[in-house]
């Protein structure tokens, strides 16, 4: 059953907004958080699996789920070839409609594909009429990418609420609130806790299926909670509903010493400090967004890291206990551009640094790592995006040499 539709990418930087006093205090539930990634829930196996875990769950689960796996970078580049007018970008467009009517057909039941293909057409078809749009204006806007990329999951969880028995679809659209701030999606945090509150408290559920990543604004129109979305969603809504544990699963057993990509014989590490994982993520270990579990660790909800494919290892628990007198894991960030300036004046020179971290403020440019010596500082970033502007400013105050293509290792314990 042929349908038309499209798809999107989009990532923005994560703002951290969540403090202790905005926490609502609650006793914790029995209920659990299970958040399912695109690697989770790209084939008919994986999804099998997820069927397996959920269904086997003792106590009433919250489940959140993202896009299958590579569809929001598809939706993106999809749509950057619609805004350059023609029709180039309908064959990408095609292969995603092929690929969630193959999944419906490899695993929804036979009884439950004839109203799931009525919603999941009616989708494709709005997706498909979206980039046909923006093929014929020949321009993508912000906004147009935020409603294209939000698609992805609210095709995943339709099809996924279909497989699990007595699942039912909660869309976070309608729960999951942000504000502009810069130009960019941040959580709205009074506006979405209430509107949790609302939604769950009275709500009968054995699963609910909820869509991660994608919100609203104050006038409705569709954002999203930018990389790492979903293990966000996952996050906030663990820590509002009290949940006893969230469970991020992914196609790794868990956060391990080294990166597994790249060195041999690495083991997962069993329990980590919440710290101890934000430096990890943060510095490269890709399984975790470094500021999404930010609400589970102020309302003090440990996290599991597990594997759907192999469901049975027992993972990495993440939680706010002391951690051991031991080192944990090393975790290297490639493509870092390290920046020196160096300058007589800086000895004993009142303000220097402070303008120094304002000439990267003044162009929103995060700094990851600072060194300092007496005639000089050097710090180091990973986005190039504004570096030449940045350089000039910097040169007011001394000689600017750059280092690209450099690595920073990062080891993490005690």
């Amino acid at each position: 059953m042929p349908a038309a539709g499209y798809t999107t990418t989009l990532h923005i930087r994560l703002s951290a907004p969540w403090t202790k006093h905005q926490l609502v205090n609650h006793q914790q539930s029995t209920m659990k958080v299970l958040k399912f990634g695109g690697t989770s829930v790209g084939t008919v196996e994986s999804l099998r699996n997820v069927k397996s875990i959920v269904e086997s769950a003792d106590e009433p689960v919250i489940v959140v789920v993202s896009a299958l796996g590579g569809l929001t970078d598809k939706l993106i580049s999809t749509a950057r070839v619609a805004a350059a007018g023609g029709d180039a970008y309908f064959a990408d467009y095609q292969a995603m409609v092929k690929r969630h009517h193959d999944i419906i057909e490899g695993i929804v039941p036979q009884e439950k594909r004839q109203q799931l293909y009525v919603i999941v057409n009616a989708l494709l078809d709005e997706l498909g009429n979206i980039y046909k749009g923006v093929s014929l204006i020949r321009d993508l806007s912000q906004r147009t990418i935020d409603i294209i990329v939000s698609y992805g999951e609210r095709l995943s969880s339709a099809i996924i609420t279909r497989i699990i028995s007595d699942a039912r679809l909660f869309d976070s659209r309608y729960f999951i609130k942000t504000l502009d701030q810069f130009g960019k999606h941040v959580l709205d945090n009074d506006a979405t806790q209430k509107l949790v509150h609302a939604t769950f408290d009275n709500a009968s559920f054995k699963v609910a299926i909820v869509p991660g990543f994608i919100s609203t604004d104050a006038n409705g129109d569709i954002t999203n909670l930018g990389r790492g979305g979903s293990d966000y969603t996952a996050s906030l809504l663990g820590a509002v509903l009290g949940a006893e544990e969230i469970e991020i699963w992914t196609d790794i057993d868990g956060m391990h010493n080294n990166d597994p990509r790249y060195v041999q014989g690495t083991s997962p590490v069993s329990e980590l400090h919440f710290e101890e994982a934000a430096e990890l993520a943060y510095f490269g270990a890709k399984i975790l967004h470094p500021s999404c579990v930010l609400p589970a660790r102020l309302n003090n909800i440990p996290v599991r890291l597990l594997n759907t494919m192999e469901p049975q290892r027992p993972g990495t628990l993440i939680h706010n206990m002391p951690s051991t007198r031991t080192i944990k894991a090393v975790a290297a960030k490639d493509n870092i551009i390290a920046i020196k300036i160096k300058s007589g004046r800086m000895l004993l020179a009142y303000g220097f640094l402070h303008k120094v971290f304002e000439t990267f403020e003044n162009y929103r440019t995060s700094i990851d790592m600072m060194a300092t010596s007496e005639v000089g500082v050097t710090v180091t970033i990973d986005d190039e995006k504004h570096l030449a502007a940045i350089v000039d400013d910097l040169k007011k105050f001394g000689t600017v040499t750059i280092d690209h293509d450099m690595v920073i290792i990062c080891v993490v314990g005690d």
